[in-house]
């Protein structure tokens, strides 16, 4: 093959090819690479990159000029606000509701009621995200408040301004963390194990975590952020979500 048929071949390839970035929510940091190699299954031409971080600072920075094509909150209100405010092309659409979990990679007694654990006098922090920037900060206040035992623990908190960054520190710090049940779906998590190092978080404690997903109106790659849009309520991406502890409305 000569070199310029190559090179003919190559500027046809990078012609074709294609860039979305998206603002993406750091609970679904653990489920986001296997969306988008299963994404990229059928659209081997669009390159997706993706920006992690809490669903507050991530919508600030939409606000503020941020190159994304799309994003996917850990709730509802941040894209309610961006398409109320005019930053959004699609009406806010819950993609998945997301769940809490108590974990501690200490020795704990996990037959023990939420409350007896985190009052346990043993207990001196709790890794909690912070409500200020993180949905599911806001969904362990609340269940903590509906519990009866906010008040006599939140001495404790230790803030994680993301819920990354408060699974960091229930891992490595803390001696317990109110987390994002996907991330003990992850690899790197897989090994704890229930009732032994974490347990769900009564779901009527708190209101449901619904995580809505927008296109934003700055795109210039219409076209793929509505496909990349559609994939991620395809059935494919549903199994994905399920596989991650997540909740889908079928």
């Amino acid at each position: 093959m000569n070199k310029v048929l190559i090179v003919s071949i190559l500027l046809v390839l990078n012609l074709n090819a294609k860039e979305i970035t998206v603002a993406v929510a750091a609970n679904v940091s653990y489920a986001i690479n296997d969306l988008v190699k299963e994404f990229n299954v059928k659209n081997p031409n669009t390159k997706v990159n993706i920006t992690l971080g809490s669903s507050g600072k991530l919508s600030a920075q939409i606000t503020h000029g941020a190159p994304y094509d799309l994003f996917l909150s850990a709730n509802m209100k941040y894209p309610n606000d961006l398409y109320k405010n005019n930053y959004a092309s699609t009406i806010p659409k819950v993609y998945a509701k997301g769940s809490l979990a108590y974990f501690s990679n200490k020795k704990l007694d996990f037959t023990k009621s939420l409350n007896e654990l985190l009052e346990d006098e043993n207990i001196k922090q709790i890794a909690i995200a912070n409500p200020k920037t993180a949905p599911y900060g806001i969904a362990s206040f609340e269940a903590l408040k509906n519990a009866k035992v906010f008040d006599n623990v939140k001495s404790k908190f230790v803030y994680g301004e993301s819920i990354s960054q408060t699974i960091m520190y229930s891992v490595s710090a803390t001696d317990i963390g109110i987390i994002a049940k996907s991330s003990l779906f992850s690899k790197n998590m897989s090994k704890y194990k229930e009732n032994i190092n974490w347990k769900e978080v009564d779901a009527k404690l708190y209101t449901p975590i619904k995580q809505g997903i927008v296109i934003l109106k700055r795109t210039k790659n219409k076209e793929e952020a509505q496909v990349f849009y559609d994939f991620i309520f395809s059935k494919n991406a549903k199994d994905i979500f399920n596989n991650y502890g997540y909740l889908i409305d079928e």
